[in-house]
């Protein structure tokens, strides 16, 4: 059985292994000409995320690269003395297993983990994909595949081909997100420097293995923003505008931006639909589920959605028209938590008023505070996060031991290899 996965960020390489394991054939198409090393922004790996992680054996690798934030310095607007906090006391309160890791980092380990036996095929993209599997190619000869999954991100092209634009999907929260690669000037090693304002926070950090930092920016916004999403200089100046006098270490990091040899910049937007399976094509991670970039748990939730979709596959024995439903059944409860949090933290790190501002800076230093149980006790009661990851159940699929036995279509096969008729 072939199945054919759009997207080689972090769904796409974790659904390849598992899939891979479970005797499958793969081949995973990528816009991008390389794996993508475009400087990206930290993500947190929480405890069913690490235990799967470890199941690929490629744990001692993450760890490796976690990225040593222990510290946090905040600097409330209009307040004189910043607030210290204890980072690695709040991450072991909230989770009892957790790493914070560079994302284009975590995407190289999981590539790396099944490059060998799955296909990849970079700068290129789907085209068209028909209900029997036959999938047109930018560039590639067309191809039939079983299956279809896009683990394509946020803005899917395997999603508004199979299901429509994503307009009809996505719900704006009402903030944005800009990240920035710049010198570590700041000299930063283990700390998270912050400003906090109403409707407003900047960061910057580096990590321990990397001799740039990154800037961190979150705002709020009423309305949603005139901008196209190629258009990097008016996303530019929207987020120069947004925080426009709000601290000079703020200003210096913003005067970087023409210089930056990376930049991000989107709304934080869920998606929000009612089934994320149409025939032989199904999505996974952001493509299907995000419940809001930096604000939402994203990466541990596609992590858990690609080993629960390529576990269901192996238990119907390739029938997808069981295997997607039990998918969304087992995920349902997960991705409907992961958005609640998501609208919950961001309320959290983009205070709405200067009382929120207050309390995250002081909430966070009185965590940090306490005595390891009471810290997580409180936590647990603040935060739905914390509660949610350290609650989530997923069944045990246990990998083909056959599965190298059983793998046909990958290239060198018999009626294998992307392009095989």
């Amino acid at each position: 059985m072939h199945i054919l996965v759009s997207g080689a960020g972090v769904a796409g390489p974790v659904l390849a292994y598992w899939l891979t394991r479970h005797g499958f054939s793969v081949t995973v198409v990528e816009r991008a000409p390389t794996p993508r090393r475009t400087g990206g922004h930290a993500v947190d790996l929480f405890r069913p995320a690490m235990n799967i992680s470890e199941k690929m054996g490629v744990l001692p690798r993450i760890e490796e690269r976690a990225t040593g934030t222990s510290r946090m310095t905040v600097h409330r607007e209009h307040a004189r003395r910043p607030v210290q906090v204890d980072l690695s006391k709040i991450f072991s309160a909230a989770s009892d297993r957790h790493v914070e890791i560079m994302r284009d980092d975590l995407s190289e380990i999981y590539y790396d983990a099944a490059r060998d036996d799955v296909e990849y095929i970079f700068g290129d993209s789907i085209a068209a994909i028909s209900p029997d599997g036959e999938v047109r190619f930018e560039n590639a000869a067309p191809c039939r595949f079983d299956l279809v999954v896009g683990a394509d991100g946020l803005h899917s092209n395997v999603r508004r081909l199979g299901f429509g634009d994503e307009s009809r999907f996505s719900a704006f929260t009402g903030a944005y997100l800009g990240v920035l690669s710049l010198p570590n000037v700041s000299g930063l090693d283990g700390e998270l420097l912050m400003h906090v304002g109403v409707g407003r926070t900047a960061g910057m950090y580096g990590a321990r293995h990397l001799s740039d930092a990154r800037a961190l920016f979150l705002f709020r916004s009423e309305r949603e923003l005139d901008y196209h999403h190629h258009d990097v200089p008016r996303q530019k100046e929207l987020l120069r505008s947004a925080f426009d006098g709000m601290h000079p270490d703020v200003d210096r990091w913003l005067n970087e931006l023409d210089r930056t040899p990376a930049f991000y910049f989107d709304s934080i937007t869920q998606l929000r639909m009612d089934t994320w399976s149409q025939g032989r094509v199904t999505l996974v991670g952001d493509a299907g589920y995000c419940p809001g970039p930096a604000v939402g748990g994203s990466t541990t939730l596609a992590v858990v959605g690609a080993y629960v979709l390529a576990g269901e596959l192996a238990r119907a024995g390739g029938d997808h028209e069981r295997a997607f439903p039990a998918y969304e059944r087992a995920m349902a409860e997960h991705v409907r938590g992961s958005h609640a949090s998501a609208l919950s933290a961001a309320k959290t790190l983009i205070p709405t008023s200067r009382l929120g501002v207050q309390g995250l800076a002081q909430g966070a230093r009185l965590i940090s505070a306490l005595p390891a149980g009471p810290s997580r006790a409180l936590l647990r009661l603040t935060t739905k996060s914390a509660r949610l990851y350290n609650s989530m159940a997923i069944d045990d699929y246990p990998p083909s031991p056959t599965a190298s036995r059983d793998r046909v279509g990958l290239a060198g096969d018999p009626g294998g290899g992307f392009g095989a008729e």
